[in-house]
């Protein structure tokens, strides 16, 4: 077992506590305008069997001729999981008869896959990782899709996604709990992403999960695994793991056994139920595809690539967190998904002063910025504050211009109206008042007026604040806050 696994959360059974163990098996589309074997298009939505080659219907004769691009997105992907890179691969055939499958057979990797071992390191709460081992990667065909509702007697096939490239990456079985489970499909999400090697839309299908579920003792021996086939969501991911790994626990605690099978999730239901007895390797029969050769490359096309990938999340975050100062956590959100990245360094290039800047314009990404974005229903694509605008309050605000609250009513107007935020602090008097003599005299008055809270404020220093708060009021919030202070702690002698 992999020493970095992290003990998942155990879950309490009649007979004491079960650990569950997950392994996944992700189908990540390969992110290419035309099929694994054949020239036709991957575009989603065309009209039903109109991205369909010879070579996708099976028609005889027809042979398949790989796509270069498509490898080398599986390379690129391998790279970024830190996974070795096989330099000779094998394509087999995986023979079974399905309607989805108009060959007969799936062309794919099992032997000698492109790529072995790698691993992924996933976030938890409470700021912990796990890595998670990568058994291997292998390049294959996707299926056509069935279409059960457009007749009420038969079933039609549409064979547009016929021989669209898939990657299925296989984890080891080191995930713990649902928790885990869904860090990990997050995580590699982003990735893949990141590189471009898919685009990670679930509700296109583009990626699914199978999720292979056992419980046990904790320590013990493995159980009999089941697995969930076709997942296309992370949150029913958990939800699935939760009552699977229940009900296997329920069954061996009343004394029967886990027949190992093939499942699905009913999401309306929030349960799984069986489709099929799980298929071992013997029965597809695989043998090596005869009208493929084995894929080879050199060690320098593969450096070629690893030269040429973009800076990763773990590579991001440990530069955020190293050359600008900020938390692990605030870094972890904003290297989540390669848009929010962009956007926080397009933040960061309109800044004049980054190092002095650059935690402050993570807080208003953060906070102010994806909070609003999330209340109203937007994504950071499509936000209406822009990159450009957002470094303007912030370099604002960093140079003393505006106070921290005058700043969060230049936002409100940016959201709503939009416009350029210097601007719009000089045409609407937003400046912070940093005149000395003009804040002197609103805090000689409050002093004046109120006698009995500054012979408190000077029994108790900290009672100071409301002073603050009043000039605060008094001024519109544009006094600056730390002048008002120290002006403060000078006249009431504390």
């Amino acid at each position: 077992m992999n020493a970095s696994v992290r003990q998942g959360k155990l879950i309490k059974g009649q007979t004491g506590d079960w650990e569950v163990v997950i392994g996944m098996e992700v189908h990540a589309q390969v992110t290419s305008n035309s099929k694994l074997f054949s020239g036709a298009s991957t575009a989603f939505g065309g009209e039903p069997n109109s991205h369909v080659s010879l070579v996708d219907a099976a028609m005889p004769g027809m042979l398949p001729v790989i796509n270069e691009e498509c490898v080398r997105q599986a390379v690129r992907t391998g790279l970024g999981l830190n996974a070795k890179i096989n330099l000779r691969s094998v394509f087999d055939r995986k023979n079974y008869f399905y309607p989805d499958s108009p060959q007969g057979y799936q062309i794919s990797q099992y032997k000698s896959p492109v790529v072995g071992e790698g691993e992924v390191i996933v976030e938890l709460e409470g700021g912990k990782t796990a890595t998670i081992g990568i058994e291997r990667l292998h390049l294959e065909q996707d299926a056509a899709k069935l279409l059960h509702d457009q007749n009420p007697t038969m079933s039609y096939v549409d064979l547009n996604r016929c021989g669209v490239a898939l990657m299925e990456i296989v984890s080891k079985p080191d995930i713990r709990d649902a928790e885990q489970a869904k860090a990990y499909v997050t995580k590699l999400r982003s990735i893949l992403r990141y590189l471009g090697t898919c685009d990670g839309d679930m509700e296109k299908g583009s990626l699914r999960a199978d999720v292979n579920v056992s419980v046990r003792k904790p320590g013990g021996p493995l159980g009999t695994r089941c697995e969930i086939k076709n997942m296309n969501s992370i949150n029913f991911i958990g939800q699935a793991i939760e009552y699977e790994a229940r009900r296997q626990i329920e069954i061996i605690e009343d004394g029967g056994t886990i027949d190992q099978e093939t499942r699905l999730f009913d999401p309306n239901k929030g349960e799984t139920r069986s489709m099929r007895s799980k298929e071992e390797a013997h029965d597809y029969r695989y043998f090596p595809d005869p009208d493929l050769l084995p894929l080879e490359f050199t060690q320098s096309y593969v450096d070629e690539l690893k030269a040429k990938l973009p800076e990763l999340p773990d590579q991001k975050k440990a530069r955020f967190i190293e050359s600008l100062g900020l938390s692990p956590y605030d870094a972890g959100v904003l290297v989540a998904e390669r848009e929010s990245a962009i956007f926080y360094e397009t933040v960061l290039a309109g800044l004049a002063d980054k190092a002095r800047d650059g935690k402050l314009a993570a807080n208003w990404v953060i906070n102010e910025l994806f909070g609003r974005l999330n209340k109203e229903g937007h994504g950071i694509t499509d936000s209406p504050v822009s990159a450009a605008q957002l470094a303007a309050i912030v370099g604002l605000i960093g140079e003393g211009t505006i106070s921290g609250k005058i700043a969060k009513d230049l936002f409100e107007i940016v959201w709503t109206e939009g416009g350029d935020p210097r601007e719009l602090v000089e045409t609407r008097g937003m400046k912070q008042v940093t005149d000395l003599g003009a804040i002197e005299k609103v805090v000689d008055d409050i002093i004046a007026a109120n006698p009995d809270k500054v012979a408190q404020a000077k029994a108790k220093p900290q009672l100071a604040g409301w002073f603050v708060g009043q000039v605060m009021k008094q001024s519109g919030g544009k006094a600056n806050p730390q002048a008002v202070n120290d002006l403060l702690k000078a006249k009431l002698g504390i």
